[in-house]
Protein backbone atom coordinates (compact mmCIF):
# COMPACT_ATOMS: atom_id res chain seq x y z
CA UNK A 1 0.00 0.00 0.00
CA UNK A 2 3.15 2.68 0.76
CA UNK A 3 4.36 1.35 -2.19
CA UNK A 4 1.41 2.42 -4.23
CA UNK A 5 1.40 5.66 -2.73
CA UNK A 6 4.43 6.49 -3.27
CA UNK A 7 4.51 5.49 -7.20
CA UNK A 8 1.61 7.85 -7.31
CA UNK A 9 3.38 10.30 -5.92
CA UNK A 10 6.54 10.35 -8.16
CA UNK A 11 3.95 9.87 -11.04
CA UNK A 12 2.66 13.43 -9.76
CA UNK A 13 5.54 14.94 -9.27
CA UNK A 14 6.10 14.04 -12.77
CA UNK A 15 3.33 15.51 -14.21
CA UNK A 16 4.18 18.59 -12.26
CA UNK A 17 7.45 18.77 -14.07
CA UNK A 18 5.79 18.55 -17.54
CA UNK A 19 3.73 20.95 -16.84
CA UNK A 20 6.17 23.50 -16.19
CA UNK A 21 8.34 21.95 -18.91
CA UNK A 22 5.33 22.63 -20.98
CA UNK A 23 4.50 26.18 -19.71
CA UNK A 24 8.21 27.51 -20.99
CA UNK A 25 7.44 26.83 -24.82
CA UNK A 26 3.64 27.57 -24.78
CA UNK A 27 2.87 30.33 -27.80
CA UNK A 28 6.43 29.52 -29.20
CA UNK A 29 7.16 28.70 -33.08
CA UNK A 30 8.33 24.93 -34.01
CA UNK A 31 11.62 27.17 -34.69
CA UNK A 32 12.19 28.88 -31.71
CA UNK A 33 11.60 25.73 -29.20
CA UNK A 34 13.97 23.78 -31.47
CA UNK A 35 16.33 26.43 -30.74
CA UNK A 36 15.72 26.83 -26.84
CA UNK A 37 16.70 22.87 -26.77
CA UNK A 38 19.38 23.17 -28.71
CA UNK A 39 20.83 26.68 -26.60
CA UNK A 40 20.48 24.25 -23.44
CA UNK A 41 22.85 21.87 -24.35
CA UNK A 42 25.86 22.76 -23.18
CA UNK A 43 28.06 20.76 -24.52
CA UNK A 44 27.14 21.51 -28.57
CA UNK A 45 26.40 25.27 -27.62
CA UNK A 46 30.24 24.94 -26.18
CA UNK A 47 31.09 22.77 -29.74
CA UNK A 48 29.23 25.34 -32.19
CA UNK A 49 31.28 28.02 -30.50
CA UNK A 50 34.82 25.51 -30.93
CA UNK A 51 34.10 24.71 -34.58
CA UNK A 52 33.18 28.54 -35.29
CA UNK A 53 36.46 29.76 -33.91
CA UNK A 54 38.60 27.06 -35.73
CA UNK A 55 37.04 27.60 -38.93
CA UNK A 56 37.63 31.87 -38.55
CA UNK A 57 40.97 30.98 -37.18
CA UNK A 58 42.10 28.80 -40.22
CA UNK A 59 40.30 30.37 -43.15
CA UNK A 60 41.43 33.68 -42.20
CA UNK A 61 45.10 33.20 -42.10
CA UNK A 62 46.73 32.18 -45.05
CA UNK A 63 46.03 34.38 -48.63
CA UNK A 64 43.02 33.47 -50.18
CA UNK A 65 41.93 34.02 -54.23
CA UNK A 66 38.38 32.96 -54.68
CA UNK A 67 38.04 33.86 -58.22
CA UNK A 68 38.24 37.75 -59.12
CA UNK A 69 38.60 38.39 -55.13
CA UNK A 70 41.75 38.07 -53.67
CA UNK A 71 42.19 37.69 -49.68
CA UNK A 72 45.31 38.59 -47.69
CA UNK A 73 45.62 36.31 -44.77
CA UNK A 74 47.46 37.64 -41.10
CA UNK A 75 50.36 35.23 -41.43
CA UNK A 76 53.16 35.87 -42.46
CA UNK A 77 54.14 32.50 -44.50
CA UNK A 78 52.78 30.43 -47.22
CA UNK A 79 53.36 27.06 -48.05
CA UNK A 80 55.36 27.66 -50.85
CA UNK A 81 57.86 29.84 -48.71
CA UNK A 82 61.04 28.41 -47.67
CA UNK A 83 62.59 30.30 -44.50
CA UNK A 84 66.10 28.93 -43.35
CA UNK A 85 65.47 25.77 -40.95
CA UNK A 86 66.04 25.93 -37.35
CA UNK A 87 68.58 23.65 -35.72
CA UNK A 88 70.54 25.36 -33.15
CA UNK A 89 68.28 25.80 -30.64
CA UNK A 90 66.15 22.83 -30.67
CA UNK A 91 66.37 19.95 -28.32
CA UNK A 92 68.10 16.48 -28.76
CA UNK A 93 69.56 17.75 -32.31
CA UNK A 94 66.80 17.60 -34.26
CA UNK A 95 65.53 20.51 -36.62
CA UNK A 96 62.27 22.82 -37.41
CA UNK A 97 61.14 22.69 -33.04
CA UNK A 98 58.17 24.64 -32.34
CA UNK A 99 59.05 28.21 -31.54
CA UNK A 100 55.66 28.71 -29.39
CA UNK A 101 55.56 29.30 -25.93
CA UNK A 102 52.50 29.11 -23.12
CA UNK A 103 54.35 29.05 -20.13
CA UNK A 104 54.77 32.23 -18.40
CA UNK A 105 58.24 33.70 -17.21
CA UNK A 106 56.65 33.79 -13.50
CA UNK A 107 56.17 30.03 -13.43
CA UNK A 108 59.76 29.43 -15.49
CA UNK A 109 59.10 29.43 -18.97
CA UNK A 110 59.76 31.51 -21.98
CA UNK A 111 56.62 33.58 -21.63
CA UNK A 112 53.72 33.62 -23.87
CA UNK A 113 54.36 33.99 -27.92
CA UNK A 114 54.01 32.32 -31.29
CA UNK A 115 58.09 33.27 -32.24
CA UNK A 116 58.58 32.63 -36.03
CA UNK A 117 57.57 29.49 -36.25
CA UNK A 118 55.00 28.17 -33.61
CA UNK A 119 54.21 24.57 -35.42
CA UNK A 120 57.84 24.40 -36.25
CA UNK A 121 59.04 23.73 -39.69
CA UNK A 122 59.32 20.36 -42.06
CA UNK A 123 62.05 18.77 -43.76
CA UNK A 124 62.42 21.21 -46.64
CA UNK A 125 62.22 24.79 -44.08
CA UNK A 126 58.80 25.20 -44.71
CA UNK A 127 56.69 26.69 -42.01
CA UNK A 128 54.63 24.07 -40.62
CA UNK A 129 51.87 26.39 -39.32
CA UNK A 130 51.12 27.48 -42.71
CA UNK A 131 51.04 23.89 -43.96
CA UNK A 132 48.71 22.70 -40.63
CA UNK A 133 46.12 25.56 -41.93
CA UNK A 134 46.40 25.12 -45.56
CA UNK A 135 45.95 21.44 -44.75
CA UNK A 136 42.64 21.69 -42.41
CA UNK A 137 41.00 23.96 -45.14
CA UNK A 138 41.33 21.10 -47.78
CA UNK A 139 39.86 18.62 -45.32
CA UNK A 140 36.83 20.99 -44.19
CA UNK A 141 36.25 21.77 -47.98
CA UNK A 142 36.21 17.62 -48.64
CA UNK A 143 33.50 17.25 -45.62
CA UNK A 144 31.34 19.90 -46.59
CA UNK A 145 31.83 18.67 -50.17
CA UNK A 146 30.71 15.28 -49.43
CA UNK A 147 28.27 16.11 -46.83
CA UNK A 148 26.31 18.79 -50.04
CA UNK A 149 26.31 15.40 -52.21
CA UNK A 150 25.46 12.87 -49.88
CA UNK A 151 22.81 15.13 -48.09
CA UNK A 152 21.32 15.62 -51.77
CA UNK A 153 21.35 11.93 -53.50
CA UNK A 154 20.64 10.72 -49.73
CA UNK A 155 17.10 12.81 -49.61
CA UNK A 156 15.94 12.39 -52.74
CA UNK A 157 16.39 8.23 -52.70
CA UNK A 158 14.77 8.24 -49.29
CA UNK A 159 11.82 10.54 -50.52
CA UNK A 160 10.89 9.12 -53.25
CA UNK A 161 11.40 5.55 -51.76
CA UNK A 162 9.37 6.15 -49.42
CA UNK A 163 6.31 8.21 -50.97
CA UNK A 164 6.24 5.65 -54.07
CA UNK A 165 6.95 2.53 -51.79
CA UNK A 166 6.07 -0.80 -53.89
CA UNK A 167 8.45 -1.13 -56.95
CA UNK A 168 10.19 1.81 -56.64
CA UNK A 169 10.95 1.57 -52.62
CA UNK A 170 12.18 -2.41 -53.48
CA UNK A 171 14.36 -1.06 -56.41
CA UNK A 172 16.18 1.81 -55.07
CA UNK A 173 16.57 -0.14 -51.49
CA UNK A 174 18.14 -2.86 -53.25
CA UNK A 175 20.54 -0.42 -54.87
CA UNK A 176 20.92 1.26 -51.55
CA UNK A 177 22.05 -2.01 -49.44
CA UNK A 178 24.03 -3.23 -52.75
CA UNK A 179 26.17 0.09 -51.88
CA UNK A 180 26.27 -0.32 -48.13
CA UNK A 181 27.84 -4.12 -48.29
CA UNK A 182 31.12 -2.28 -50.27
CA UNK A 183 33.03 -0.44 -47.13
CA UNK A 184 33.26 3.16 -47.76
CA UNK A 185 37.70 2.87 -46.76
CA UNK A 186 37.48 -0.02 -50.11
CA UNK A 187 35.18 2.47 -52.16
CA UNK A 188 37.51 5.58 -51.42
CA UNK A 189 40.63 3.95 -52.51
CA UNK A 190 39.38 2.77 -55.67
CA UNK A 191 38.37 6.56 -56.58
CA UNK A 192 40.94 8.08 -55.05
CA UNK A 193 43.75 5.55 -56.66
CA UNK A 194 42.06 6.85 -59.91
CA UNK A 195 41.29 10.13 -59.67
CA UNK A 196 43.16 11.69 -56.26
CA UNK A 197 45.84 13.35 -58.58
CA UNK A 198 42.59 15.79 -59.93
CA UNK A 199 42.86 17.78 -57.11
CA UNK A 200 40.94 17.43 -53.59
CA UNK A 201 37.51 18.74 -55.17
CA UNK A 202 36.81 15.62 -57.69
CA UNK A 203 37.81 13.51 -55.07
CA UNK A 204 34.98 15.16 -52.26
CA UNK A 205 33.02 14.89 -55.73
CA UNK A 206 32.99 11.37 -55.89
CA UNK A 207 33.23 10.43 -52.30
CA UNK A 208 29.62 12.24 -51.65
CA UNK A 209 28.30 10.10 -54.90
CA UNK A 210 28.70 7.10 -52.65
CA UNK A 211 28.31 8.36 -48.94
CA UNK A 212 24.71 8.73 -48.89
CA UNK A 213 23.09 5.61 -48.15
CA UNK A 214 22.13 5.75 -44.51
CA UNK A 215 20.62 9.19 -44.67
CA UNK A 216 18.58 7.47 -47.46
CA UNK A 217 17.32 4.98 -45.36
CA UNK A 218 16.49 7.41 -42.34
CA UNK A 219 14.70 9.25 -44.86
CA UNK A 220 12.30 6.44 -46.26
CA UNK A 221 11.65 5.55 -43.07
CA UNK A 222 10.42 8.96 -41.73
CA UNK A 223 8.69 9.83 -45.14
CA UNK A 224 6.64 5.55 -44.34
CA UNK A 225 5.57 7.14 -41.47
CA UNK A 226 4.91 10.81 -42.71
CA UNK A 227 2.73 9.88 -45.92
CA UNK A 228 -0.19 8.12 -43.65
CA UNK A 229 -0.62 11.31 -41.96
CA UNK A 230 -3.79 13.52 -42.40
CA UNK A 231 -2.46 16.51 -43.71
CA UNK A 232 -0.90 14.99 -46.55
CA UNK A 233 -4.62 13.37 -47.83
CA UNK A 234 -5.60 16.60 -46.89
CA UNK A 235 -2.66 17.53 -49.79
CA UNK A 236 -4.11 14.84 -51.99
CA UNK A 237 -7.84 15.91 -51.44
CA UNK A 238 -6.77 19.30 -52.62
CA UNK A 239 -5.01 18.60 -55.85
CA UNK A 240 -1.31 18.99 -55.05
CA UNK A 241 0.81 17.67 -57.46
CA UNK A 242 3.42 14.33 -56.38
CA UNK A 243 6.25 16.17 -56.16
CA UNK A 244 4.47 19.37 -54.51
CA UNK A 245 3.02 16.96 -51.80
CA UNK A 246 6.98 15.24 -51.52
CA UNK A 247 8.64 19.02 -51.09
CA UNK A 248 6.51 21.10 -50.00
CA UNK A 249 3.98 19.13 -47.30
CA UNK A 250 6.33 16.17 -46.28
CA UNK A 251 9.75 17.08 -46.48
CA UNK A 252 9.73 19.96 -44.21
CA UNK A 253 8.48 17.55 -41.24
CA UNK A 254 11.50 15.55 -41.89
CA UNK A 255 13.91 18.50 -41.36
CA UNK A 256 15.00 17.41 -38.15
CA UNK A 257 15.92 13.78 -39.24
CA UNK A 258 17.61 15.32 -42.17
CA UNK A 259 20.27 17.85 -40.40
CA UNK A 260 20.67 15.47 -37.70
CA UNK A 261 22.59 12.76 -40.40
CA UNK A 262 23.83 15.36 -42.04
CA UNK A 263 25.73 16.69 -38.98
CA UNK A 264 26.93 13.07 -38.02
CA UNK A 265 27.69 12.40 -41.64
CA UNK A 266 30.06 15.74 -41.65
CA UNK A 267 32.29 13.87 -39.30
CA UNK A 268 33.05 10.56 -40.80
CA UNK A 269 33.79 12.54 -44.04
CA UNK A 270 36.38 14.23 -42.48
CA UNK A 271 37.69 11.30 -41.08
CA UNK A 272 37.54 9.43 -44.14
CA UNK A 273 39.31 12.21 -45.95
CA UNK A 274 42.25 11.74 -43.10
CA UNK A 275 42.39 7.96 -43.51
CA UNK A 276 42.42 7.83 -47.00
CA UNK A 277 45.18 10.00 -47.35
CA UNK A 278 47.19 8.41 -44.92
CA UNK A 279 46.80 5.88 -47.09
CA UNK A 280 47.80 7.35 -49.97
CA UNK A 281 44.54 7.09 -51.95
CA UNK A 282 43.12 11.03 -51.32
CA UNK A 283 44.46 14.09 -51.28
CA UNK A 284 48.28 13.86 -53.20
CA UNK A 285 51.13 16.33 -53.29
CA UNK A 286 51.63 19.28 -53.81
CA UNK A 287 48.26 19.51 -52.50
CA UNK A 288 47.44 19.37 -49.04
CA UNK A 289 45.36 17.63 -46.00
CA UNK A 290 45.43 16.67 -42.49
CA UNK A 291 45.85 12.91 -43.09
CA UNK A 292 48.72 14.00 -45.98
CA UNK A 293 50.54 15.87 -43.59
CA UNK A 294 50.38 12.77 -40.92
CA UNK A 295 51.24 10.54 -43.79
CA UNK A 296 53.98 12.52 -45.21
CA UNK A 297 55.80 12.82 -41.39
CA UNK A 298 54.91 9.31 -39.69
CA UNK A 299 58.55 8.22 -39.82
CA UNK A 300 59.78 11.56 -37.92
CA UNK A 301 56.79 10.41 -35.20
CA UNK A 302 59.91 9.39 -32.09
CA UNK A 303 61.82 12.35 -33.35
CA UNK A 304 59.87 15.38 -34.02
CA UNK A 305 56.09 14.50 -32.85
CA UNK A 306 54.93 18.30 -33.50
CA UNK A 307 54.30 17.30 -36.56
CA UNK A 308 51.77 14.62 -35.21
CA UNK A 309 50.51 17.12 -32.73
CA UNK A 310 49.32 19.68 -34.43
CA UNK A 311 47.11 17.88 -37.59
CA UNK A 312 45.93 15.42 -35.12
CA UNK A 313 44.50 18.09 -32.40
CA UNK A 314 42.47 19.91 -35.07
CA UNK A 315 41.12 16.63 -36.74
CA UNK A 316 40.28 15.49 -33.01
CA UNK A 317 38.91 19.26 -32.26
CA UNK A 318 36.81 18.96 -35.33
CA UNK A 319 35.21 15.66 -35.57
CA UNK A 320 34.22 16.20 -31.66
CA UNK A 321 32.96 19.12 -31.79
CA UNK A 322 30.22 17.94 -35.54
CA UNK A 323 29.40 15.25 -32.94
CA UNK A 324 27.96 16.81 -29.91
CA UNK A 325 26.64 19.71 -32.44
CA UNK A 326 24.77 16.37 -33.88
CA UNK A 327 23.72 15.32 -30.48
CA UNK A 328 22.21 18.43 -29.66
CA UNK A 329 20.45 18.63 -32.95
CA UNK A 330 19.16 15.27 -32.16
CA UNK A 331 17.80 15.94 -28.99
CA UNK A 332 16.27 19.73 -30.35
CA UNK A 333 14.67 18.18 -32.80
CA UNK A 334 13.08 14.81 -31.06
CA UNK A 335 10.12 15.74 -29.32
CA UNK A 336 10.03 13.24 -27.61
CA UNK A 337 12.98 14.47 -25.16
CA UNK A 338 12.26 15.96 -21.79
CA UNK A 339 14.79 19.21 -20.96
CA UNK A 340 16.40 18.65 -17.69
CA UNK A 341 14.64 21.07 -15.21
CA UNK A 342 16.52 22.93 -12.80
CA UNK A 343 16.54 22.34 -9.42
CA UNK A 344 14.29 25.45 -8.64
CA UNK A 345 11.88 23.80 -11.21
CA UNK A 346 12.12 20.49 -9.61
CA UNK A 347 11.31 22.17 -6.05
CA UNK A 348 8.01 24.17 -7.24
CA UNK A 349 6.70 21.12 -8.98
CA UNK A 350 6.91 19.00 -5.95
CA UNK A 351 5.31 21.68 -3.88
CA UNK A 352 2.80 22.03 -6.15
CA UNK A 353 1.90 18.02 -5.79
CA UNK A 354 2.49 18.58 -1.68
CA UNK A 355 -0.18 21.41 -2.45
CA UNK A 356 -2.61 19.53 -4.26
CA UNK A 357 -2.48 16.37 -1.98
CA UNK A 358 -3.19 18.67 0.93
CA UNK A 359 -6.70 19.64 -1.10
CA UNK A 360 -7.69 16.15 -1.42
Amino acid sequence: MKFGRKKELETTIESGENAIANKEVEGLSQGQIVLRRFLRHRAAVISLSVITGILLFVFSSLDMKIGPFQYRGWWKFGIDDLPELRYGDCPGGTVGCPTISVIPKFLGGNGISLGEHPFGQDDIGRDYFALVMKGTQRSVMVMVVIGLFAATIGTIVGAVAGYFRGTVDNVLMRFTDFIITIPSVVIGSVIGARIGNLGAGVLAVYLGLFAWTGLSRLVRGEFLKLRELEFVDAARVAGASTRRIIFKHILPNAVGVIIVSVTLLLSGAILLETALSYLGFGVVPPDVSLGLLISQYQDAFTTRPWLFWYPGLFIISIALSINFIGDGLRDAFDPRQRRRLSKKDKARAKQITREQAKVE
